[in-house]
């Protein structure tokens, strides 16, 4: 068995309003990835959009920091994390074996802006999958970093805030925080 965890610290939050933070834990288990997020003080009442990003190469990913906001509008947004975290690779949702990033089946805080999320992940499906976007099934968790995002509709953003993926814009792709995940 192989435990690892993430301590989940803000991004945006001077924009954003709040400072979403938390943990993030995997454990390798047999033929199960078991995972589990709590988060607080995240955006209240929305879903929030959870991954881990990475390098295919294996490369170390590390959580931005300001230096990262290469267009200067006080944002890192999801394409300025890239240089530093890679892309994104798995979906914490209802069903992370299938890599399916665009869609809606991501917890939603709480009017208090807390949500835990836990599920047990059939490692060989997610190995497969894993396999066949990145060429493989070793998915280093400990060179990964766990991103949450999302902000309400109506938080005003610049137009030089990027992030839109498919018919979903930066709203949700906003980084709220982020974690590298070491082992434990």
């Amino acid at each position: 068995m192989k435990k690892y965890i993430a301590h989940i610290t803000p991004l945006n939050a001077d924009k954003i309003g709040c400072e979403a933070h938390g943990t993030a834990e995997f454990t390798e288990d047999g033929d199960k990835l078991h995972v589990k997020v709590e988060m607080f003080d995240t955006p209240k009442n929305i879903e929030h959009w959870e991954h881990f990003h990475g390098f295919p190469d294996g490369k170390e990913a590390n959580v931005p920091t300001m230096a990262q906001d290469k267009n200067h509008d006080g944002f890192i947004d999801l394409p300025e994390t890239e240089e530093v975290s890679g892309t994104t690779m798995v979906p914490l949702d209802d069903a992370p074996q299938d890599m399916n990033i665009p869609h809606d089946g991501y917890p939603v805080a709480d009017e208090n802006g807390h949500y835990k999320y836990e599920i047990d992940i059939p490692l060989e499906k997610l190995q497969a999958k894993f396999k066949d976007a990145f060429g493989t099934e070793d998915l280093q968790l400990d060179k990964r970093v766990v991103y949450v995002h999302g902000v309400p509709k109506d938080l005003e953003l610049p137009d030089t805030v990027g992030g839109c993926v498919m018919n979903y814009d930066a709203h949700t792709t906003l980084p709220i925080a982020a974690g590298k995940i070491e082992e434990a």
